[in-house]
């Protein structure tokens, strides 16, 4: 391959990874320079070892491929762990003490997206990282070598190292959903080796998505994880998203727990092994969160919506977990500190195996606010972090009370509303929080004054209930 310098579409390089739509936006000539250019930052740092896998989209083989060659070229040995999910490549990092790590995955983006997430040592490489990378691409800025690839099974030592930290306790019976996704390549190798009785639903790996989109936010794509639950009689449910690093969870009863929920009852036990500890959480999540922990003995800290920032957030304080709304949630008590969502549903089988109250138990027992869900609209990306300005000056001047870590979010005394920009997309975003319907009522009309003086209007299907 000779150096030709290499243009990214500009809209690929996101925030938190590179990502796009298969032969629009996204080819295998730009995997090949993503390789090569990640490689060379790998070897000026003194490295040499990259660890690489990809999930289970039809691209992927080929963008894989692409981009070994790449790394190779610029003199860096591939150690490829073939197909896999995204929190199992990162294992492979810390497992073979590889100087990097690149995932090819389209997360959970439709059948035609593909992307990769990198890692730069163990840490994630991200924003200004990105950015950085496309440049040296622009200018064919890259070392040359003769790296080697090889292929490595590691599957075995991933479902050990998962299977540590399980708790036995009492036999539940448990329905899993992988949706057609990558977690479909280990979720055998750990629950078989759970007590209880598992069934594993969309457990083949398809990159066309056929039983339903892997997103376990969206509550339609749980529908088949509740039936089975009912059918099955289950203690819970469990589902991931296409590369396996988000989950959703449905109680015994069929009803949705969101991350926010989820991370109330992870971090009481995890605040049981460390007293006083400061447990992290994005700006979308319930003020019931903040408030369980601070009630667990633990210090609440609010921080910016995006995996990446709250990964690398908290290492630098060293708090052993940390989450967001949208089910990437991080353990670093007994864990590597990355999102592993069948980590992640091991360490909720353990509070359940544990308990003397079921899961639908322990979800009846937290406060019940009424929220909305996150409401998303339309602004352009050269206006929406203006506006967001706007409306904090405007508040700031009125005195109101409000947290700007990400955008604004205040509180009132019916509870509080969030306005952020969308780091990724030309989108804002909202969300209100009350105790009641009549205070989200209130809530609602106060978030629609504010955009409404920045001449934004908040689009009527955009309504309240519960998340």
């Amino acid at each position: 391959m000779s150096q030709t310098a290499h243009k990214f579409d500009p809209s690929i390089l996101r925030e938190y990874d590179i990502r796009g739509i298969v032969g629009g936006t996204v080819h295998a000539a730009d995997a090949r320079a993503i390789g090569r250019t990640l490689g060379t930052l790998v070897r000026r740092k003194g490295g040499k070892h990259v660890a690489l896998g990809y999930d289970g989209r039809l691209s992927s083989p080929e963008l894989a491929a692409a981009c070994i060659e790449g790394l190779t070229l610029a003199g860096i040995n591939v150690t490829n762990i073939g197909l896999a999910a995204t929190p199992m490549l990162y294992f492979s990092v810390y497992h073979l003490d590889a100087d990097g790590g690149i995932m090819i995955t389209g997360s959970h983006n439709p059948p035609d997206y593909n992307g990769f997430k990198m890692m730069m040592g163990k840490k994630s490489f991200f924003g200004a990282d990105i950015q950085t990378l496309g440049a040296m691409a622009g200018k064919a800025d890259w070392e040359s070598g003769q790296g080697k690839a090889e292929k490595k099974n590691i599957l075995a030592d991933y479902a050990a190292r998962l299977l540590r930290d399980v708790k036995p306790g009492k036999k539940l019976k448990v329905a899993w959903d992988t949706g057609n996704g990558a977690v479909g390549v280990s979720i055998r190798a750990v629950v078989d080796k759970l007590p209880g009785e598992h069934f594993v639903l969309n457990e083949k790996v398809d990159g066309t998505f056929p039983s339903h989109h892997p997103d376990p936010t969206v509550p339609k794509n749980l529908e088949q994880l509740i039936a089975e639950v009912k059918k099955r009689g289950c203690d819970l449910g469990i589902a991931f998203d296409g590369d396996g690093d988000r989950i959703g969870a449905v109680d015994g009863k069929g009803r949705i727990l969101w991350g926010d929920q989820l991370l109330v009852l992870w971090s009481r036990d995890v605040l049981k092994t460390h007293p006083g500890a400061t447990i992290i959480a994005d700006v979308k999540a319930s003020q019931v969160l903040f408030d369980e922990i601070a009630k667990a003995g633990g210090k609440p800290m609010m921080f910016k919506t995006g995996h990446s920032l709250i990964k690398s957030k908290m290492a630098e304080i060293g708090a052993p977990l940390a989450g967001e709304m949208s089910g990437h949630v991080f353990f670093a008590d007994t864990f590597y500190g990355f999102d592993d969502a069948l980590y992640c549903g091991l360490r909720l089988l353990n509070i359940v195996a544990n308990a003397r109250e079921s899961l639908a138990d322990m979800r009846d027992a937290l406060p019940q606010p009424v929220n909305t869900p996150e409401l998303r609209f339309d602004c352009a990306d050269d206006r929406k972090f203006g506006v967001v300005d706007e409306v904090k000056a405007r508040l700031l001047k009125a005195g109101a009370k409000l947290s700007d870590i990400d955008g604004v979010r205040v509180s009132t005394a019916d509870g509080w509303w969030l306005l952020r920009a969308s780091n990724t997309q030309p989108v804002l975003v909202a969300r209100c929080e009350a105790a009641d319907e009549a205070g989200l009522q209130r809530l609602m009309v106060d978030l629609k004054a504010a955009l409404a003086a920045s001449g934004v209007s908040l689009p009527d299907d955009a309504s309240g209930g519960h998340h």
